[in-house]
């Protein structure tokens, strides 16, 4: 087992703040403080809702870079990532995409993050940015540097991607959790706010049973109960945005009702 220690509970509800395009990216328009300031409402709005921690990523950025992205991308999620810690005491995680760990764990030593999220952690997969290979023995040894105990949770087969290395699940799992010394695993469906499958995620699970493992993608109230029936946790985007639009605003009706349905026993 990791020895970093354990930064979400069971059955923890882990609700994204996707970032406005930032400074740079080709969709930018607003401010950073414009997009500071909707990252905190965002922050703020779900944790009223009762979630238990936090996810912050550059979703806004596409088209993304495969793995390193330009210093004033770290500089303006260092920002926003402060900003948000300061609002609301909840664990933040970071998540810099298409794959860049090292800027991820640079951002959560800066802001105080409790955990990152890794694409391709361990091995091959072919992605719209094209071929990104992991790097967790980079990634490890950044943390050692730095001298933080910043959880890695890592995606085993992610979305939007078609592994090249271990095709198998479980296989994967078990590589990236053993191999790649991920703390943590997410399993997710195909795309952003796609469903992810119970099987997929059972496999995961008896394949590492010593970690745990978040859905990454596609928890709605209506099948939230049944993914923590086997998930340690759901990570919650697209549903809880206003009218289902990843790129909307937090809606906190949409929020709320996200944390009764989890919360409902069963």
């Amino acid at each position: 087992m990791s020895s970093t220690p354990q930064v979400l509970p069971d059955g923890a509800l882990v609700g994204m703040v996707h970032l406005l395009p930032l400074p740079g990216s080709p969709g930018a328009t607003a401010s950073l403080h414009e997009t500071v300031t909707r990252a905190v409402e965002d922050a703020r709005t779900l944790a009223r809702a009762g979630f238990d921690a936090l996810m912050m990523e550059n979703f806004g950025d596409a088209p993304f870079r495969a793995t390193q992205v330009e210093p004033h991308t770290v500089a303006s999620m260092t920002v926003v990532g402060r900003a948000i810690r300061e609002a609301v005491p909840l664990p933040l995680g970071i998540n810099v995409l298409r794959n860049d760990p090292l800027a991820a764990m640079a951002v959560a030593a800066a802001c105080g993050a409790a955990f990152i999220r890794v694409n391709v952690h361990v091995g091959v997969y072919a992605t719209d940015q094209g071929l990104i290979e992991g790097r967790a023995d980079e990634t490890l040894r950044y943390r050692r540097q730095l001298g933080i105990d910043v959880a890695i949770f890592a995606d085993v087969h992610v979305k939007h991607a078609q592994p090249l290395s271990s095709p198998d699940i479980a296989e994967a799992a078990e590589e990236t959790a053993y191999r790649g010394r991920a703390d943590g695993l997410i399993v997710s469906g195909t795309a952003t706010g796609k469903p992810t499958s119970l099987d997929d995620l059972a496999r995961v699970r008896s394949a590492v049973p010593d970690r745990p493992i978040l859905v990454g993608s596609g928890a709605t109230p209506e099948t939230v109960r049944s993914l923590l029936d086997v998930a340690s946790g759901v990570i919650v985007g697209t549903a809880v945005k206003h009218r289902q639009r990843t790129t909307a605003p937090v809606d906190p009706e949409s929020a709320a009702a996200m944390v009764r349905a989890a919360r409902e026993p069963r």
